[in-house]
């Protein structure tokens, strides 16, 4: 098993980017494969390129991934295989931060393994998890999928679970979300955890109020609040 080497998960907007999202057979990231990789490149608020193609795995997608994503066998018989894939897609992300939709513990581990896998490289890029910003800035919402999200954000959600189009609602999201953080840092500015990166949010404890790693039980540095 790889010893991953990421980068660290960040919990804040920046202007300058990269979204993806991944398709795979399944989600196990010992058997599973990736079917497709989407990215968008955003420069000063600012598409500024996109990179998208289907991977063949070399093997048969099964029924239960393709009534998730709709993609088939026949779609990526001509598509290009996994080692050719992750080198585009290595190459368009280069040093940016990376951005998606639950890829703190799925996307990101997917494309580090096969990009070490294939070409002996790590992917360290520091990314943004739009899953945690959601469930910071929209604790009203009992659920926070992409959909989710969009919906309440009154972006088009046609077409979910193809790589692309999830980057497009995704890169939407993390816009919309930007923008509600920047009024909760005016609020009450984001302290950020100096182990691991992510954010101290306040918590309750036997003897009262205190700063805990959002990234707990992974990271368990704490800080008493003065």
């Amino acid at each position: 098993m790889i010893t991953r080497n990421k980068g660290k998960r960040l919990n804040r907007y920046v202007k300058d980017y990269v979204v993806f999202d991944l398709e795979t057979t399944g989600i196990n990231q010992e058997i599973d494969a990736i079917i497709e990789i989407s990215a968008i490149k955003v420069c000063d608020n600012e598409i500024a390129g996109q990179y998208s193609t289907l991977v063949n795995p070399a093997r048969h997608i099964p029924a239960g991934a393709t009534a998730v994503n709709g993609i088939t066998d026949e779609m990526v018989s001509n598509a290009p295989d996994i080692k050719e894939a992750i080198g585009g897609f290595a190459e368009f992300i280069s040093g940016n931060i990376l951005v998606g939709h639950n890829i703190h513990t799925f996307d990101t581990n997917f494309a580090y393994d096969a990009l070490y896998n294939h070409w002996s490289k790590e992917m360290n890029n520091d990314y943004v998890d739009t899953l945690y910003l959601a469930r910071k800035c929209l604790p009203q919402l009992s659920h926070h999928k992409l959909t989710d999200v969009s919906r309440h954000f009154r972006i088009e959600t046609a077409g979910a679970h193809r790589a692309l189009n999830d980057c497009i609602m995704n890169q939407r999201c993390y816009e919309e979300l930007g923008k509600i953080m920047q009024t909760l840092t005016e609020t009450e500015p984001e302290r950020e955890c100096p182990v691991c990166g992510s954010s101290l949010i306040k918590r309750k404890g036997k003897f009262g109020e205190f700063y805990g790693c959002e990234s707990y039980p992974g990271c368990r540095f704490t800080m008493n609040i003065r």
